[in-house]
């Protein structure tokens, strides 16, 4: 049987780490980094609501507070592609220059 999904996690917000140490550190960084990078990657300029966790930490604490971690995003980036992709393993979509965005690409490849 699946081991169930840190995702399906019925604990309260708080209580799996979003509270206000997080909300405090979130605005602070978003404050600091106001553009969504995924947009800003197809030239586009959006405001960032979101603090994505590039890695996915899955509960992890360390992985969760490391702020090399973090990115600023739009919630549309964060609750489709980023989604998507975290289930997929695939990036989709292509940068300003055309070439796709997914490093495991083929025309990405060395």
């Amino acid at each position: 049987m699946a081991e169930p999904s840190w995702r399906s996690d019925k604990r309260k917000t708080a209580e799996r780490g979003y509270g206000g140490k997080w909300q405090k550190a979130r605005e602070t960084f978003l404050d600091a980094n106001p553009l969504c990078v995924r947009c800003d990657d197809k030239g586009l300029t959006t405001v960032a609501t979101v603090v994505n966790h590039r890695v996915p930490h899955k509960g992890d604490l360390k992985l969760f507070w490391d702020r090399k971690n973090w990115e600023p995003v739009c919630k549309p980036c964060h609750d489709g592609d980023i989604q998507r992709e975290e289930r997929s393993g695939i990036v989709r979509g292509s940068g300003r220059d055309g070439r796709p965005l997914d490093p495991s690409h083929p025309w990405n490849r060395g």
